[in-house]
């Protein structure tokens, strides 16, 4: 288990922390940021979607954060109790239009809060955070369907250029980002939970490759799996896929153990989901 004596006292210029499922904390030009942290269940009661493995880092070990990005208000992107505990802390909260309500009933104060609608952008320090289209939906309960936005992100530093998909179904969306804003350095990609009856929810493997190449992206970084029973194929089976795919189009992955911390294009991974 991770805590907050393995994160460096000052975030490093580029690093990266996979989390498990869409949970991750990226280091770039001295500011972290945290992505989508949920450290518990994927749903609003214990029984529901839990977790196959645990969180290689407690909420409670949490290092400083500067930022924390929402791609969508499902729970297995936003979890209430994180929120709460964070809502006091020095954090710049960017999150899609009409999520922020949400953080602000959880404690979080309105002027943390930066809403974005797509290809608005935000700064903090050296980063510049833009929202950018995805094919999804949001809500919470039976009648809040599509009441908030849903968003990927360009997170751009001195040098670096990083690309996080958010849940998202194929569309031509990825080549217009690529075009507005590649080519990127990295790009973090959901690849599960996909079912031919849901389409425009998330990205079969094949997709998750062509996603890549339309971003113009260096590198290859799957998130979104393993983590969550979220679709009917077994939790391997879109790593599996994915991994074979990216060797056979000449994309280089990253697949890091949940908790590592990887400089990408320098830390080498293994394929861990085979040792299983």
């Amino acid at each position: 288990m991770l805590t907050k004596k393995d994160f460096p006292e000052v975030p490093s210029s580029y690093a990266a922390y996979w989390l498990g499922h869409s949970t991750a904390i990226i280091e770039l030009d001295g500011h972290r940021v945290l992505i989508d942290p949920v450290f518990g269940n994927a749903g609003p009661l214990p029984m529901i979607a839990k977790r196959m493995s645990v969180s290689p880092l407690r909420r409670e070990e949490l290092p400083d954060i500067d930022v924390v990005i929402i791609t969508h208000d499902h729970y297995d992107h936003l979890e209430a109790e994180t929120i709460k505990f964070l809502a006091d802390k020095d954090i710049q909260f960017i999150a899609p239009l009409a999520v922020g309500t949400r953080l602000q009933g959880w404690g979080v104060p309105k002027n943390k809060i930066t809403e974005l609608g797509w290809y608005q952008s935000v700064t903090h320090g050296s980063l510049s955070i833009t929202a950018c289209p995805t094919v999804h939906y949001s809500g919470r309960s039976y009648n809040d369907r599509n009441k908030t936005l849903w968003a990927s992100y360009v997170i751009k530093g001195k040098e670096k250029n990083l690309y996080w998909s958010g849940d998202t179904g194929y569309g031509e969306h990825f080549k217009e980002i690529g075009r507005k804003y590649g080519p990127f350095d990295l790009a973090f990609m959901e690849i599960d939970a996909w079912n031919n009856g849901w389409p425009n929810t998330h990205l079969f493997p094949e997709q998750v490759i062509k996603a890549s190449q339309d971003v113009n992206a260096k590198i290859l970084f799957p998130i979104h799996f393993s983590t969550f029973d979220l679709a009917l194929h077994p939790w391997d089976e879109s790593i599996n896929m994915v991994a074979d795919l990216a060797a056979q189009n000449n994309i280089e992955l990253i697949t890091p153990v949940m908790g590592q911390k990887v400089i990408p294009g320098e830390t080498k991974t293994t394929a861990w989901w085979m040792l299983k």
